[in-house]
């Protein structure tokens, strides 16, 4: 009898609480928008995270806006807390970063943040509901698709080239809606150049993925072997027919992270997709093919025209031929080593009066700043011997580069480094600096910090 009472009670229950007799169901009012500005520029900043006293976190999208439609506050006043990385708003006497606003449905408040960051942040190329809360609010947006292309969540890293008359992307892991596990093999997009019917890269990126029959971003390159195919060394050459050709150097990786083979990539126009051209010898971790990474330009030294591989700064080329980019054993470093058959030989090259010369050497291997370090503490180098002297320009602090890209500048006239710092103050990865040289072997010395994450990863910024 007690379980039949309930039962009836239960029913009761689900009967009544769809709607109460003579009232119409409440309508969804329309969202207050917020906006958030940098004072310097009025243009909206996004990511900047919004929070009520109650722990309600709003971002907002790449028009800087958040849209507020929260039961029960919205029509209120509310206290929102503000921060952003590499921006701050004012405390108030009680040692708050907020604002409260009267909000009201269809209203807008605009609010000013100050720019900490050297760097202005415009807007994000990829994932989900990049202007979400704009098309919430009825605000015009730049792309096509403003809040879901490609059916992509998140990406990780970029690569990008001109090829074909337009820029090509690729990326690493990209995350989908219907399952945790995603593209792990080089999804890829295109983009039109501004002057060809693009955007202007002050406002966006207008991408075009290569999508599979579930219109989500497919693999591009998908080689053999288990574990994800990740690309880097992204460059498009001239063959000597006169045909333009796009490489790119590949790794296949295991769990946890490491890397069992390595080798080069051509892409294949017709199907939209890398073919394997070469597969590299040697373990993987010292294989001369294993320094062809990062982030690559063209220049000419003594006549011949290279690719430099930026990891983070130029120290690795090739001779820029489809031939050369293949034959692992073109690549030459800028190092003060010696060429050794032993890759992990670490004998310095001394001319007769015992001055290190530094060079471009085939096989050799390149010298970071963590292994200057090792040389200068084992007193094989002094440290004014030192290639990579990068310096903070305002303390004198070393700044240690892990990943990053070099350009030749027409503006500065000069070589170009945008890096980010390993072991910041604030964050692991998530210091971006900013260094520029006569020559792409530098000297690099004084940088200039741009961008500040606290707690978070910003590991591959690419000009």
């Amino acid at each position: 009898m007690v379980r039949n009472r309930w039962g009836l009670l239960w029913l009761a229950i689900v009967a009544t609480a769809g709607s109460v007799q003579g009232e119409e169901p409440t309508s969804h009012a329309s969202p207050f928008r917020i906006v958030v500005v940098d004072e310097a520029t009025d243009r909206g900043v996004p990511l900047v995270e919004l929070q009520t006293v109650n722990q309600i976190k709003y971002v907002t999208d790449s028009n800087g806006v958040a849209a507020f439609d929260e039961p029960g506050l919205l029509g209120d006043r509310v206290f929102f807390s503000i921060k952003s990385h590499g921006y701050e708003y004012p405390k108030d006497g009680f040692g708050s970063r907020g604002k409260a606003v009267e909000t009201k449905p269809g209203g807008e408040a605009r609010i000013k943040i100050k720019r900490v960051n050297i760097a202005e942040r415009l807007y994000r190329t990829t994932g989900a509901g990049i202007y979400a809360d704009s098309v919430r609010t009825g605000i015009p947006t730049p792309l096509r698709e403003p809040v879901l292309n490609g059916r992509v969540l998140g990406q990780d890293s970029v690569l990008s080239v001109v090829y074909g008359g337009k820029i090509h992307w690729f990326w690493g892991d990209t995350n989908r809606p219907d399952y945790p596990l995603g593209n792990f093999h080089t999804p890829g997009a295109v983009s039109e150049l501004p002057e060809k019917g693009g955007l202007d890269p002050s406002r966006g990126v207008d991408l075009t993925y290569y999508v599979d029959d579930k219109n989500f971003a497919r693999p591009t390159c998908k080689m053999p072997g288990d574990g994800p195919t990740w690309v880097t060394g992204l460059v498009t050459l001239t063959d000597s027919q006169g045909r333009e050709r796009m490489f790119a150097n590949y790794a296949k990786i295991k769990p946890p992270l490491s890397t069992y083979e390595v080798g080069a990539v051509e892409w294949e126009p017709g199907k939209n997709e890398f073919v394997k051209r070469a597969v590299f010898s040697g373990r993987p971790e010292t294989s001369t093919g294993s320094t062809l990474s990062g982030h690559t330009f063209l220049h000419r030294d003594a006549g011949v025209e290279y690719v430099y591989y930026c990891s983070p700064l130029p120290l690795v080329r090739v001779p820029a031929t489809p031939e050369a980019l293949i034959d692992e054993n073109a690549v030459e470093a800028f190092t003060c080593l010696a060429p050794d058959a032993d890759p992990d030989a670490r004998k310095l090259d001394r001319d007769a009066n015992g001055r290190l010369r530094y060079s471009w050497k085939k096989q050799a291997r390149r010298v970071d700043q963590r292994e200057q370090d090792r040389l200068i503490k084992s007193n094989a180098m002094k440290p004014e011997e030192a290639l990579i002297q990068l310096r903070d320009a305002t303390t004198g602090k070393t700044i240690v580069a892990h990943g990053g890209s070099v350009y030749w500048n027409d503006f500065r006239k000069r070589w170009i480094s945008v890096f980010v710092e390993i072991g910041g103050a604030t964050s692991l990865l998530g210091e971006v600096w900013f260094a520029e040289a006569d020559s792409p072997t530098g000297p690099w010395t004084f940088a200039r910090k741009i961008a500040t994450h606290e707690a978070y990863s910003f590991y591959n910024p690419k000009q």
